[in-house]
């Protein structure tokens, strides 16, 4: 099985504290990796030190077989390594379908290689809205949609970036059962097309169904990475993430 991305020994201080604490992990290409943790555990530096929005201090992380290190956080989405945040973060004066363009034009026409025309780059965008269902919100604004629909705006902006890897940063909360449900099937759809994805998440019930991996973070240190049924068993998980 070939590894997608390879994180070796990486490291983060932040002066005197440390956030990170030599995690090593890999992610296989096609793989659904859930990653969890209690608040503080790590998980949002690990993957702003991946997506290049960090520097770490020590440790390489590597995209196919390519060290990321050095590289800014645009330059490693050209080379196929997207997120979305928790906290959707659209161009608010832009239509949805818009929102869809400005990572198809920069990120998906910056790469080498025969670019989108003006109406590929519609198509795709209509094609993406489709996928997350928001095709019937193409020419609304970011204000006009509900949480549920800014999640799935939120991820197609990723998605647009036609990424090897996709980390979905807790896409999911503050949203009902339901629409929980909506985004984890959202997600393994996404997967079954060829997408790698990392998925962090405090709604357990949404990891367990997810994942076919689980790593868990703890005070900046990985201490299970496995099964997920036998990783949520494991009794310093129950201690430190689940609290028995």
């Amino acid at each position: 099985m070939t590894a997608l991305l390879e994180v070796d020994s990486l490291s983060k201080r932040f002066g005197g504290f440390v956030a990170l604490d030599a995690i090593t992990l890999s992610v296989t290409a096609g793989e659904r990796l859930g990653l969890i943790g209690p608040n503080g555990s790590g998980k949002s530096t690990l993957v702003n030190c991946i997506c290049g929005t960090l520097t770490n201090e020590i440790g390489t992380v590597r995209f196919e077989g390519a060290t990321m290190n050095g590289l800014t956080a645009h330059e490693r989405t050209r080379r196929g390594l997207a997120r979305s945040f928790q906290l959707p973060r659209p161009f608010t004066s832009l239509s949805v379908t818009e929102n869809l363009r400005v990572p198809l034009l920069y990120t998906v026409n910056a790469r080498s290689g025969p670019h989108l025309s003006a109406a590929a780059v519609d198509e795709r965008a209509a094609e993406l809205l489709s996928l997350v269902g928001l095709a019937d919100k193409a020419k609304q604004l970011p204000r006009d949609l509900t949480q549920v629909e800014m999640r799935k705006l939120e991820l197609a902006r990723a998605l647009a970036a036609e990424p090897k890897l996709l980390i979905a940063d807790e896409s999911m909360a503050g949203l009902s059962n339901t629409e929980v449900a909506d985004i984890v099937a959202l997600l393994i759809r996404l997967n079954e097309r060829g997408i790698t994805i990392i998925l962090i998440e405090h709604i357990m019930r949404a990891v367990m169904s997810f994942s076919q991996r689980l790593v868990v973070l703890v005070s900046g240190k990985k201490i299970a990475d496995g099964a997920p049924d036998k990783v949520i068993r494991d009794p310093e998980v129950e201690r430190a993430y689940i609290g028995q």
